[in-house]
């Protein structure tokens, strides 16, 4: 047998192209050698860089260019096409650029050129502390030591492993279609490495924002010039009968997730509560799994207060021809070995149980400290709470959006990863406006479901093309404007919306 090409795709870019062949605000990928490689062009400038993103692989080319930046059509993640930098998460690492030459109307690319380091900012602090080992928390040291901050980093997380990526938790990992490797952010060896004193199952007591203190629970103190909230998220655990049974989980630490996985091996059928985003995607992961599932929620539709009817259907029957059984307008009373009472009085067998009815806000230690809150903690555009010296970002911060003109907190990964980077130079003084439309993605089986922005309320919801086939794209609207959009397998459109809210 031949061996299989491992050349990539397109043309070889060492040989050269035509300068015709890549129209202005165009894109193609060819190769030099087995590297994959993206061109893009904007007016005269030439750019080559890895054709693929950073974060999961996604195929740059299929995405959108927005000035001199490109943008990734699966996670909406952003790089500059002039240095390869990760502008916005959810990618954390550069894509690689190749030096470009270009005569006699062609164009040619050749070696890979070396790393451009992002522009260093200088700040007073000489010392920050984050407190969680979340998404904020962590695109935040990591974003302090990209920038090449040179003061002391300490991050106190109440968990006991390293900062992980957690929407895998839900979906691939959970599913048994991603290795555990692919879990952390960033292998062990990184914090040491650049200088982050990371502090697992550490438990933080009380802030004191006039002394600049942090107090744990053994005691121990730490001071700070600069401090980070980023304490994220709990899950919620109802109080009825038998909620904290051994075989009853909720889903939001690896940890968590390792017991649920080993809870799977041996269980056969598996009562989800909660038609949630993380509820149905639990769902979608132990199917893939070969379990027996049921839904069990209070709703009529799956996720129609965020998508609407139509998507709550069509999710609904998504479900259902991948066998989940949907128990709706339902909630539980009880939950004993082996089985789960419903209000109505109906009884289903369970010999797992997953607890999806959402997340609450930590936002303890801000309250004890006397900051400013608001339904969380409350933060100007810089994400700076009431002490000056104190920052917050992700599940618990509420920011005036820009885009929807009033305060807004949300409980997405990106949104997280974004505002700790943004607050990591303005904790240096950059004095940079946390702007980002909100992004999230949701994964059932092969459909992804893409959103951009945020509607609470909205007044309309414009459809273009097929809900049911699964090509589609919804407008939320308010008085005739786009608050959010989402949409299914189309993904540009999906980067052309985000683009345009930016610019709103």
């Amino acid at each position: 047998m031949a061996e299989e090409n491992s050349t990539p795709p397109g043309p070889d870019l060492e040989k050269g192209i035509a300068l015709a062949e890549l129209a202005d605000g165009g894109m193609l990928v060819g190769h030099v050698g087995e590297s994959a490689v993206l061109l893009a062009r904007r007016g005269s400038d030439i750019f080559a860089v890895d054709a693929h993103c950073s974060h999961y692989h996604g195929p740059l080319a299929d995405g959108l260019m927005v000035g001199e930046t490109v943008r990734c059509p699966w996670h909406h993640a952003c790089f500059d096409l002039r240095t390869g930098e990760a502008l916005r998460a959810p990618a954390l690492s550069p894509l690689s650029c190749w030096k470009v030459e270009q005569r006699d109307g062609q164009v040619f690319v050749r070696e890979k050129l070396p790393e451009i380091k992002p522009k260093a900012i200088s700040g007073e602090a000489k010392k920050i502390v984050i407190i969680g080992g979340g998404a904020a928390g962590f695109a935040a040291a990591e974003m302090l030591r990209r920038v090449r901050y040179q003061g002391q980093i300490v991050m106190l997380s109440d968990e006991d492993a390293a900062p992980v990526d957690r929407p895998n938790l839900s979906k691939d990992y959970l599913a048994g279609s991603a290795p555990e490797e692919w879990v952390p952010l960033r292998p062990a060896d990184f914090y040491p490495e650049n200088k982050i004193d990371l502090r697992l199952g550490a438990k933080v007591a009380s802030l004191d924002p006039k002394a600049r203190k942090v107090t744990l629970a053994d005691g121990a103190t730490l001071s700070y010039d600069r401090l980070l909230l980023a304490t994220g998220a709990e899950a919620i655990r109802p109080a009825f009968p038998g909620s904290d049974l051994a075989h009853v989980h909720t889903l939001r630490s690896l940890a968590d997730c390792r017991a649920i996985i080993a809870a799977a091996e041996a269980a056969r059928r598996v009562v989800v509560v909660g038609a949630s985003f993380i509820g149905l995607e639990v769902a979608a992961s132990l199917r893939t799994r070969g379990l027996e599932v049921h839904v069990v929620a209070p709703e009529a539709r799956p996720m129609e207060r965020i998508l609407g009817p139509q998507m709550g259907d069509m999710i609904r029957a998504l479900h259902e021809q991948h066998g989940v059984n949907f128990h709706l307008g339902e909630s539980l009373s009880a939950i004993e070995a082996g089985r789960v009472t419903l209000k109505s009085g109906a009884a289903l067998d369970a010999d797992l149980v997953i607890l999806g009815v959402g997340v609450r806000p930590r936002t303890r230690l801000a309250e004890a400290a006397g900051l400013a809150m608001d339904r969380g903690v409350t933060v100007n555009e810089l994400l700076q709470t009431s002490a000056p010296e104190i920052f917050a970002a992700g599940d618990i911060a509420r920011w005036p959006d820009r885009h929807g003109g009033e305060a807004i907190r949300v409980e997405h990964w990106v949104v997280a990863q974004r505002q700790g980077q943004t607050a990591a130079r303005n904790m240096l003084g950059a004095r940079e406006a946390f702007t980002s439309v909100p992004f999230f993605w949701s994964q059932h089986y092969d459909v992804a479901i893409n959103y951009v922005g945020h509607a609470e309320k909205w007044d309309e919801i414009l459809v273009e093309g097929d809900i049911a086939a699964k090509d589609c794209l919804l407008r939320f609207k308010r008085a005739g404007r786009d608050l959010a959009v989402a949409s299914i397998f189309r993904d540009v459109d999906s980067l052309k919306a985000e683009r345009d809210m930016e610019r709103a």
